[in-house]
């Protein structure tokens, strides 16, 4: 299990939960507007023991509720489950972070109920899923394969979506709501620029995330724009 990234502490990744957000180097996609491209492009960074981690979780049971695991693609990690189990063990919530192209290990730790929380990237409709996530020719079968186990309702999730000019648009979200449809919670989070991205990229105004959310609204459970 590699970490390359702990956020001690935060309100946003984990909702209604105080949590710490531990990041994962490491990811099978190249989309642009990755606001964590160092840790997909250069995997091999800082790293920081699980022990140590671990230590660092058991010292603050009683001030956090949960712990987010993020990237990167945490389930690119080959001992991921054994380090979930472990931070469930301290007394912690576990919210997954993940882009949804290992359906089989997704499904694995829903049954075996290693995940509390999974918030899963619907990057694009599927047939702009290549341009999007940087793979010519990309087979979403895999992604679609997640969602259809997530929209199961086996255990409690989100979707969302980072919106970015030139690759979203009206026609986008009308496909994603009629592949998503019924879904439990949709969020749209207007591109905002790191300073640590694959390519340049550019958002939409507030008027213009509006207008999505329009489009949007009625045809999921709930939408929301994040980060607005």
């Amino acid at each position: 299990m590699k970490i390359s990234g702990l956020q001690k502490v935060t309100l946003l990744d984990y909702p209604g939960k105080v949590a710490a957000t531990v990041f994962t180097p490491g990811c099978n996609l190249r989309c642009p507007f990755c606001h964590n491209a160092s840790l997909v492009l250069q995997p091999g960074g800082e790293d920081f023991p699980p022990e140590e981690v671990l230590g660092f979780l058991k010292k603050r049971r009683g001030v956090l509720d949960g712990v987010c695991v993020s990237g990167g693609e945490p389930l690119l990690q080959p001992d991921l489950s054994d380090f979930l189990g472990r931070v469930q063990a301290l007394g912690f919530a576990v919210k997954l972070d993940t882009n949804g192209t290992n359906p089989a290990l997704l499904g694995r730790l829903i049954r075996e109920g290693l995940v509390d929380y999974v918030a899963m990237d619907v990057k694009n409709s599927r047939e702009r899923y290549g341009q999007t996530v940087g793979v010519p020719g990309f087979d979403c079968s895999a992604v679609e394969e997640s969602v259809s186990l997530l929209l199961r309702g086996t255990v409690d999730y989100e979707f969302r979506t980072t919106v970015v000019r030139g690759l979203h648009d009206d026609e986008s979200f009308s496909a994603i709501a009629d592949w998503i449809g019924g879904a439990k919670r949709y969020f749209l989070q207007n591109f905002v620029d790191s300073g640590d991205l694959i390519s340049p990229c550019e958002g939409f105004s507030r008027q213009e995330m509006e207008g999505f959310l329009r489009l949007l609204s009625g045809r999921m459970a709930h939408v929301e724009l994040r980060g607005i």
